[in-house]
């Protein structure tokens, strides 16, 4: 039966995608075999506020992005995500028994998190080398959680996400290379947990821009990098059990309660102390009993199990306003996959 608790909460606190928002190359120094565009490039009489020392970028040469701009977003991103500190309490109407720790007697398999998520991402150069943005948008998440102990349990939850959050970004070249060093921090909030996951997303690129020679303002990058994504990793709320519990549970609830007394017997005498004294007897008394109007609380901390994954991506630029990219995440344990439309405009 104690399988089933943690099948029940251990899935809801689990689902946590995150948005990454991207930003296009910085400013780009024309090839001279461009000289006509270049010269153009000298003489625009640049009046607009943003970015800052936009007209002294131009006169040196430079090309550079339309100031304001709005980008589309879609993402998807898989990852496994590691449990622990993992806590049970319970509360009736005549009982109330505080979050209690269960790492000594749960144990987790690989347990991972899809989520699919679409956001908008309006932005700003303040500098030439500087963008500032923001990130809104919403998805779905899919977690999987495989339970080793109590007994063998593999759980799967959906829910929705919302998303909000806000960036920056810094740009710059190196002889014909670019580099970017992009920070964002977002607030995502599931509809089954009470609070928002907060999310902090730091990617690293290096790339190169290729040029039309009939079309000047046309260009193809390709880019590589890596990208660090860190969690808030405490998560606490509480679910009514009924609610927790999938319907087959409590029809099959002389089962479960079966398999977990097996389980328990099986246990060393000081882990059983460590049982006794938890939620979880508690918790098992009420399925077995049909009870499912009880509360039970949980606490865990979580993570992702590898920080850092290794990028490449592409872009297309028609024109100084319409932009096309993509970027995947093919290194690492973190699998990614994102696809945007980028509309740019003076200001």
């Amino acid at each position: 039966m104690k399988i089933q608790i943690l099948k029940v909460f251990i899935p809801l606190l689990l689902l946590f995608p995150f948005c990454d928002g991207y930003a296009q190359y910085a400013t780009k120094k024309v090839m001279k075999k461009k000289q006509a565009y270049t010269d153009s490039i000298k003489q625009v009489q640049y009046d607009y506020i943003f970015p800052i020392l936009g007209q002294k970028v131009y006169k040196a040469g430079f090309d550079i992005p339309y100031p304001v701009g709005v980008m589309g977003n879609f993402m998807w991103m898989k990852q496994s995500i590691l449990i622990n500190n993992m806590q049970l309490g319970l509360k009736t109407d005549n009982q109330d028994i505080p979050l209690t720790n269960v790492d000594d007697f749960i144990i987790f398999g690989d347990n991972s998190n899809t989520s699919y998520t679409a956001n908008v991402r309006p932005d700003i150069w303040i500098f030439p080398f500087l963008n500032v943005y923001g990130l809104f948008g919403s998805g779905n998440s899919e977690t999987t959680v495989r339970l080793v102990e109590p007994v063998e349990l593999t759980s799967v939850v959906e829910q929705s996400i919302r998303t909000t959050g806000f960036g920056l970004m810094g740009a710059f070249g190196i002889g014909p290379i670019w580099t970017s060093i992009d920070a964002n921090w977002t607030w995502n909030k599931p509809e089954l947990l009470d609070k928002a996951v907060n999310v902090s997303v730091l990617g690293i690129r290096f790339g190169k821009t290729f040029t039309f020679n009939q079309h000047p303002e046309r260009n193809f990058a390709i880019w590589a990098g890596g990208m660090r994504a860190r969690m808030g990793s405490s998560t606490v709320g509480q679910i009514k059990l009924a609610d927790a519990l999938p319907p087959e549970v409590w029809d099959r609830r002389d089962d479960f309660v079966a398999r977990y007394d097996t389980w328990y017997d099986s246990k060393p005498g000081f882990i059983q102390n460590k049982i006794d004294e938890s939620p979880l007897p508690d918790i098992i008394d009420r399925i077995e009993q049909a009870d499912g109007d009880a509360i039970v609380r949980y606490g865990m901390d979580k993570q992702v199990k590898a920080e850092w994954n290794g990028i490449l991506g592409a872009q297309f630029q028609l024109n100084k306003r319409w932009m096309f990219r993509t970027e995947w995440g093919l290194i690492g344990d973190r699998k990614s996959g994102l696809f945007s439309v980028n509309y740019r405009f003076l200001m």
